[in-house]
């Protein structure tokens, strides 16, 4: 792994299990096991190594996410997975996202509330790119274009909530709670 990978898993991991102004430049670095210099030869700024991590997350994220939606055949079985995907990040089962700390661009955008933020701006397509997903998933239950992008719409608001719930009142079960509700939609 390069030095410049190294600096972004490390961030990342940082920002998602304290929150990003709580960590300082100085507690990656030592973290990370390089020196200032090293950083700076890579990112200009704390944000730009943020906006590194943030990219990272979203790859990784929705590569996983994209594969586990896809391994169940479209319709109702692959928006359920979603369901089953979410159960599992929550509850520690998916190593590759690392424990469960919430969801790292909702808790990025309440860092960077302003939407013209850059930081913000690319949470937010993090979120259009996932509610892509969904519009397709749904396309195929629907037809209508319309009917789907509707059913799209509850999907993600279901989902965002579970997550949201999960995080703040800690209910590890609350993407089973949100299945079971995108059972009845569907």
């Amino acid at each position: 792994m390069s030095r410049r990978q190294h600096l972004i898993e490390t961030a990342l991991q940082l920002f998602y299990e304290k929150g990003i102004h709580a960590v300082g430049i100085n507690q990656v670095l030592a973290e990370a096991g390089v020196a200032k210099q090293t950083l700076y030869n890579h990112f200009e700024s704390k944000d730009s190594l943020l906006e590194a991590a943030i990219e990272h997350r979203d790859k990784m994220f929705f590569s996983w996410f994209e594969q586990r939606v896809n391994s169940k055949p479209p319709g109702r079985e692959a928006v359920l997975e979603v369901f089953d995907a979410i159960d599992d990040w929550i509850n520690n089962r998916v190593p590759l996202l690392s424990r469960f700390c919430g969801c790292f661009f909702i808790n990025t955008c309440a860092e960077y509330s302003d939407p013209n933020h850059p930081v913000h701006q690319q949470c937010a397509k993090h979120k259009v790119k996932i509610m892509g997903l969904l519009q397709r998933i749904a396309l195929v239950l629907k037809g209508a274009e319309s009917d789907a992008n509707q059913l799209a719409d509850a999907l993600y608001l279901l989902k965002e909530g579970s997550i949201v719930k999960a995080h703040v009142e800690g209910d590890n079960r609350a993407a089973i709670k949100a299945r079971g509700v995108a059972e009845l939609l569907i």
